[in-house]
C-alpha cells in the first residue's frame, strides 16, 4: 500500500501540542492519522468491490478455455470431414467424366469385331 509521506514539516504549535490533545477522546485515535485511516478504509473497500468482479474468474477462465479446446477439436473434424467429401465430390466427378468418354469413343467405333483393351481416357 502507499504510504503518504507529508512534504513539510508539523507546524510547532502542534509538535508543541500535549499528546491527550492530538487523540480524540472517543476513540483514542490520533487526529495525524485519522484523516490516513479513512483513506485506507476507502482503499480497502475498492478492493472488496474489485475482488467481487474478480471472485470466480479462475473458474470461468478454465471453463473458456475447455471451450475453446473443443471447438478447435470441432473445428478440425470438419476441416477433415470438408476435405474428404471434396475428395469424394472430385472422384465422383472424374468416374462420370470417363464413362461419358468410354461411351462417347464406343458411339464413335463402328461395328467392328476389334476391341480396344484399354479404354481412352480424355481428362
Amino acid at each position: 500500500m502507499d504510504r503518504h509521506t507529508p512534504m513539510h514539516a508539523l507546524p510547532e504549535e502542534i509538535q508543541k501540542m500535549l499528546p491527550e490533545d492530538k487523540v480524540c477522546k472517543y476513540c483514542g485515535v490520533s487526529y495525524l492519522i485519522l484523516h490516513e485511516f479513512k483513506a485506507m478504509e476507502e482503499k480497502v473497500k475498492a478492493m472488496e468491490k474489485e475482488m467481487k468482479f474478480y471472485q470466480g474468474s479462475v473458474e470461468r477462465e478454465k471453463g473458456l478455455q475447455e471451450k475453446i479446446k473443443s471447438l478447435s477439436q470441432d473445428l478440425e473434424q470438419y476441416k477433415i470431414d470438408n476435405k474428404s467429401k471434396t475428395e469424394s465430390k472430385v472422384y465422383f466427378r472424374v468416374m462420370c467424366r470417363l464413362k461419358v468418354e468410354h461411351c462417347q469413343l464406343k458411339e464413335q467405333m463402328p461395328n467392328s469385331q476389334h476391341s480396344v483393351s484399354k479404354p481412352y481416357i480424355g481428362l
